[in-house]
C-alpha cells in the first residue's frame, strides 16, 4: 500500500493535485473520523478516479462560547484510517494558511442560513460557506461529498454551488448510525454513559414522527408535536428546536406534501446534538 501523501501549503496541494487522475472527488472534514466520514470516502472512491480529503477544524464556524480547543482531534488515527480507505491526498491546512492576517472576504448564503441552526448559532454558516469555498477553490474537485446528518449545511452548500456556478457535483450521503440508532458524531465522545443512553431520544422522536407520517398523518405541526413529546419525556434532554420543513428551502410546513425534512437540536447535559430524517413523498 502506498504511503498517503500529506500536504499543508496550498502551493504543495496544487502541485500534487495536478498529478491526480480525473475526476477528483473531495471529502472536507474536521477530523476525528468515524464510520460516517469513511462512508463518504467510500462513495468518493466509487464515483471518482482520485480522492482528496481535508482535515481542518475551522475556527470561523465556532461561536465565541464554543470551546474550539476542546474539539476532539486524533490526526494519527485519522491518517491511518484514510490510508486504509485508499485516499490519494490528504490536505492539512493550518488556520494561518486558510486565514492569513489580511483576510477580509466572506461568503454568505442568505435565507437558507436563517432558520434552525442559524437561529441558535449566528455566524456559523458564514464560516462554513467561506471555508468550503476556499477548500473548493484550492482542491478544484469535480465532486464533493457531504453527510445528511448536517442537513442544513448540505442544503446551504448545494445552494452556494448553484448560485456561484461552481462546476462541482454535490453528493449528500445517508446518516450512519450506531446499532442502537444514535447518529454518529464526533461530539458523541462528550457523553457519559447515562447521557449516551438519554441521547437515543432523538432517534426515537424521529422514528415516531416517521411512523405517524407513514400511517397517514400529514399535518406538520402534529409531527413536530410527536417529536416534542418524546424529547420532553427524557429528563436529561433540553430541546432547542424541532422542525418539519421543505427539504430544499427549509421553510416550515403546514402540510407535508413532498420531500420534507424532520430535524431537531437537543442538549444532553452539556453536549449539543442534532439529528434528522428525510420524509419522502408517499
Amino acid at each position: 500500500m502506498n504511503v498517503l501523501k500529506q500536504v499543508t501549503q496550498i502551493s504543495h496541494l496544487r502541485d500534487a493535485r495536478k498529478r491526480l487522475p480525473e475526476p477528483v472527488g473531495f471529502v472536507p472534514t474536521m477530523g476525528y473520523l468515524h464510520a460516517g466520514h469513511l462512508s463518504l470516502v467510500k462513495r468518493a472512491r466509487e464515483e471518482a478516479a482520485s480522492v482528496v480529503v481535508s482535515i481542518f477544524v475551522n475556527p470561523t464556524q465556532f461561536a465565541p462560547t464554543d470551546d474550539l480547543e476542546a474539539y476532539p482531534r486524533d490526526l494519527e488515527r485519522d491518517t491511518a484510517l484514510l490510508q486504509e480507505a485508499g485516499v490519494d491526498l490528504l490536505w492539512l491546512p493550518t488556520p494561518e494558511v486558510m486565514y492569513p492576517p489580511d483576510f477580509q472576504t466572506w461568503v454568505n448564503v442568505e435565507s437558507l442560513t436563517q432558520p434552525l441552526e442559524g437561529t441558535k448559532r449566528p455566524g456559523h454558516f458564514r464560516g462554513v460557506t467561506t471555508v468550503v469555498t476556499k477548500l473548493f477553490n484550492a482542491v478544484q474537485p469535480q465532486m464533493a461529498f457531504f453527510g445528511q446528518k448536517d442537513a442544513q449545511q448540505a442544503a446551504v452548500i448545494r445552494q452556494m454551488v448553484k448560485d456561484l456556478n461552481m462546476p462541482i457535483e454535490i453528493f449528500v450521503e445517508p446518516i450512519v448510525r450506531e446499532p442502537d440508532g444514535l447518529a454518529m458524531s464526533s461530539r458523541n465522545t462528550y457523553l457519559n454513559p447515562k447521557e449516551r443512553q438519554a441521547a437515543l431520544c432523538l432517534y426515537r422522536a424521529l422514528e415516531a414522527a416517521q411512523t405517524t407520517y407513514q400511517a397517514g398523518q400529514t399535518n406538520a405541526e402534529s409531527l413536530r408535536e410527536t417529536m416534542r413529546t418524546i424529547i420532553h419525556a427524557e429528563p436529561l434532554a433540553e430541546l432547542e428546536y424541532v422542525s418539519c420543513a421543505d427539504y430544499d428551502t427549509l421553510v416550515e410546513l403546514e402540510t407535508v406534501k413532498g420531500k420534507s425534512l424532520l430535524s431537531m437540536a437537543v442538549r444532553i447535559g452539556k453536549t449539543r446534538l442534532i439529528d434528522n430524517h428525510v420524509l419522502e413523498a408517499v
